[in-house]
């Protein structure tokens, strides 16, 4: 059986801008560095996990290591969502 590419979509394309900036704004804090440009967060973390991630041409990667660079992210910003959500939830039940 063909094993099918997962791509990353947005239920709402238009939302990437801020997806984007999300990104590099929970990543900056994590990392601790300064503002930090979304484009240059996966190689950041990368460096730090001392995974070799290029530029261009990242074949030669094993999904172990491509996991820890995408992992590190995206659980840091599916938390951020959250807490965004519930601190949302609990202004709109205060009277």
């Amino acid at each position: 059986m063909a094993r099918r590419r997962r791509r990353n979509r947005l239920l709402v394309p238009r939302a990437r801008g801020e997806m984007e900036r999300l990104k590099a704004q929970v990543m900056s804090r994590e990392l601790g560095t300064g503002p930090i440009h979304p484009e240059q967060v996966k190689f950041e973390v990368a460096r730090r996990l001392g995974v070799p991630l290029k530029p261009e041409d990242n074949g030669d990667l094993t999904a172990a290591e491509a996991g820890k660079i995408g992992g590190a992210i995206g659980g840091r910003m599916v938390k951020e969502m959250v807490k965004r959500a519930e601190e949302a939830l609990a202004r709109q039940r205060r009277p």
